[in-house]
């Protein structure tokens, strides 16, 4: 059931009349924006331009969701291919004119090699725990050309528990989601926030160098991985 398509495609035909709700394994539901997913690259947060700026060679934009970024990549005449696990997100993009799309899941894919993998708005959060990080990491590898590197953005959530970190075996970043739209619910799902000391950590016992590319005021960073 993709009920976050499924909003992504009412919103984007203009017939958008519920709230896409967002269910949370730390809190109360909250109302989840869509209008941030049809951004164009001057209603970008730092962060991202931060990003795209350093996209080189063949880009994979995974986690595409409806093909912003990538759509700003092909204006800087970069070669990408957008990857969105979403059936309707990816109709969606090629409708908005993105020019290579794969309809997939990343753990699955390896077809092609890439110069810059690219994950933004959180988007390694897709890997779900640090498990899923660390499989993740052994799974880039197999995408990247020599000289490659894979690129995300993420953040330190100890202020949603605080100061009042969880007394439990699982690491505090590793949360759940749901999505309501139109009466339906769609599968919780896990996803990962990870702090700048964590991912330097696994990455590094990965085989990888962490490079911090950038950092704002509210604990989120840029990260920039390649290969020690």
């Amino acid at each position: 059931m993709d009920v976050f398509g499924e909003a992504l495609r009412d919103f984007y035909r203009d017939n958008f009349t519920q709230k896409l709700l967002l269910h949370t394994s730390y809190g109360e539901p909250e109302e989840m924006p869509l209008d941030i997913f049809f951004r164009d690259e001057e209603e970008m947060s730092e962060v991202e331009l931060e990003a795209l700026n350093c996209c080189y060679g063949k880009v994979l934009d995974i986690g595409a969701g409806v093909g912003s970024h990538a759509l700003a990549l092909q204006e800087l005449d970069l070669d990408v291919t957008a990857l969105e696990i979403s059936p309707l997100a990816a109709e969606i993009m090629q409708q908005r004119g993105v020019k290579k799309s794969i309809n997939q899941d990343i753990f699955t894919y390896s077809q092609d090699t890439y110069d810059t993998l690219l994950l933004l708005m959180n988007g390694i959060g897709l890997v779900g725990d640090v498990a899923g990080l660390r499989q993740f990491l052994q799974h880039a590898k197999k995408l990247l050309n020599p000289n490659g590197q894979l690129m995300f953005d993420s953040s330190d959530i100890t202020y949603l528990y605080e100061g009042n970190l969880p007394d439990r075996e699982q690491y505090y970043g590793e949360i759940a989601y749901q999505y309501e739209y139109q009466g339906k619910k769609g599968p919780w799902f896990r996803w990962l926030y990870i702090d700048q000391d964590t991912l330097a950590e696994i990455a590094g016992e990965e085989g990888w160098l962490t490079i911090i590319q950038y950092q704002d005021e509210q604990d989120q960073y840029l990260a920039r991985l390649i290969l020690a």
